[in-house]
C-alpha cells in the first residue's frame, strides 16, 4: 500500500495547487467522505435504535434529547467534516480564521437550537400541569420567551468574545443603557412583574369577586399590564397590576361564611321588662332564617339618645344578594315586632328640662 501511494506521488500527483498537492487534496476529500459517512451512520442507524428504545421508557426526557440531536441538519455535518480535514491541508491563516469563525457561529447556533427544544419542553410541561388556568399558562409562555431571549443574547456574546470583540465594554454599555431603559419603563416593568405575581401567587382568579379600596367587582380579565374588574353597577374598571399587588385585596371567593354585624338603638322610654326581651326576640327572628347561624344579641351601651343593641350572626353562604335579602327580612321583622310591642327606635334627639 505504501509503495502504491509512493508511486502515485512520484507519478506527478504532487503538483502544487494553492499550497497543496493533488495527492493531499485527494486524501482530504477521502477523509471528508469518511467523516460524512460516520455522521450519517450515527444519525440514521444509532439514533434510530435509540429512538426505538426510548419509546419503551416511561419518561419523555430521552425523547427530547433525541429530538435535540435530530435538529442537527446535514449542513452542520458538512461543515464539521470540512473543519476536520483542515490538518491535512495547508491553509492561509486569514482563510483559516474565517472558517473557524463560521464554524463557531454554526456550533453556537446548533447548540442554542437544541437548548431551546429543552426550554420549550420544560415550560410546556409546567404550563400544562393539572390545575393550571389560562393565566398561569400565559405566564409560563412569557417566561419561556424571556428565557429564549436570554439564551440568544448569551450565544451572541459568546460568538463576539471568541471573535476578539471586547464584550466587557459592550456589556458595560448595555448595562448603563439597560438601567436607563428600565428607569424609563419603570411603570410598565412594575406592572409586568406584578402580573407574574398574580399568575403564580394567585391572590385572585378569573371570575373571583374582589374588593380593592373602594373598588369591588368580578375579575373578568388579567393582562400583562392591567386587570379588568366588572363592578356591581356594571361598568368596567381597569386597574394596574402593580396597584393590585401592592394594596390590600379582599377576595370573597374563599368566603365560606359571612359574618354580619349590625346595631340599632331604642329610646330611653322603653320599659325595662321589654328591654330585657329584645335580645330573645332578635335571636328568634334571625334563627328562623335558612343558611343563617345566630351568634349573639346584646344591650351593649348607653348612647346619648339611645339604648344601643349589638347583633352578630353568620351567613353560611358567600352569595351577597342572598345576604342582602335575608338582612332586609330581618330588618322588616324587627320593625314589625317593635311596632307591635310599642317600642320606638331611637334617633338623635335632645330633651331640654326647665325647672
Amino acid at each position: 500500500m505504501l509503495n502504491f501511494i509512493t508511486q502515485i506521488k512520484n507519478a506527478g500527483w504532487n503538483i502544487d495547487l494553492w499550497g497543496n498537492s493533488v495527492f493531499e487534496y485527494i486524501v482530504a476529500i477521502g477523509v471528508f467522505v469518511v467523516f460524512l459517512i460516520a455522521f450519517k451512520v450515527f444519525q440514521v442507524i444509532i439514533l434510530k435504535r435509540l429512538k426505538k428504545i426510548s419509546e419503551n421508557t416511561s419518561t419523555d426526557i430521552d425523547d427530547i434529547l433525541i429530538e435535540a440531536v435530530q435538529s442537527l441538519k446535514p449542513p452542520f455535518y458538512y461543515f464539521i467534516s470540512l473543519y476536520l480535514i483542515l490538518p491535512f491541508l495547508t491553509i492561509k491563516m486569514s482563510v483559516l480564521g474565517v472558517i473557524k469563525g463560521l464554524l463557531l457561529i454554526l456550533i453556537v447556533y446548533q447548540v442554542i437550537k437544541s437548548v431551546l427544544i429543552l426550554v420549550d419542553y420544560i415550560f410546556n410541561k409546567l404550563a400544562n400541569k393539572k390545575g393550571n388556568d389560562g393565566g398561569v399558562k400565559m405566564a409560563y409562555s412569557y417566561l419561556g420567551t424571556f428565557t429564549k431571549i436570554l439564551i440568544w443574547a448569551f450565544g451572541l456574546l459568546t460568538i463576539l468574545s471568541n471573535l476578539g470583540v471586547d464584550v466587557t465594554t459592550l456589556v458595560a454599555g448595555l448595562g448603563i443603557g439597560g438601567v436607563a431603559f428600565a428607569f424609563a419603563l419603570k411603570g410598565i416593568l412594575g406592572d409586568l412583574f406584578a402580573s407574574f405575581v398574580i399568575f403564580f401567587d394567585k391572590p385572585f382568579l378569573l371570575g373571583d369577586n374582589i374588593q380593592v379600596g373602594d373598588v369591588r367587582g368580578e375579575v373578568i380579565r388579567i393582562g400583562i399590564k392591567t386587570t379588568r374588574i366588572k363592578s356591581s353597577q356594571g361598568e368596567e374598571i381597569v386597574m394596574s397590576n402593580e396597584s393590585l399587588t401592592s394594596g390590600k385585596v379582599h377576595n370573597y371567593r374563599k368566603l365560606e361564611e359571612r359574618k354580619i354585624t349590625f346595631s340599632f338603638g331604642v329610646t330611653y322610654e322603653t320599659p325595662l321588662e321589654k328591654l330585657k326581651q329584645i335580645s330573645g326576640w332578635i335571636e328568634g327572628i334571625i334563627s328562623s332564617k335558612e343558611d343563617v347561624r345566630f351568634d349573639r344579641a346584646h344591650f351593649n351601651r348607653f348612647d346619648d339618645s339611645a339604648l344601643n343593641f349589638d347583633i352578630v350572626y353568620y351567613m353560611e353562604t358567600d352569595d351577597y344578594k342572598k345576604y342582602m335579602d335575608i338582612q332586609q327580612e330581618i330588618n322588616f321583622q324587627i320593625l314589625e315586632k317593635f311596632e307591635k310591642e310599642g317600642i320606638e327606635m331611637a334617633y338623635p334627639t335632645q330633651v331640654l328640662y326647665q325647672k
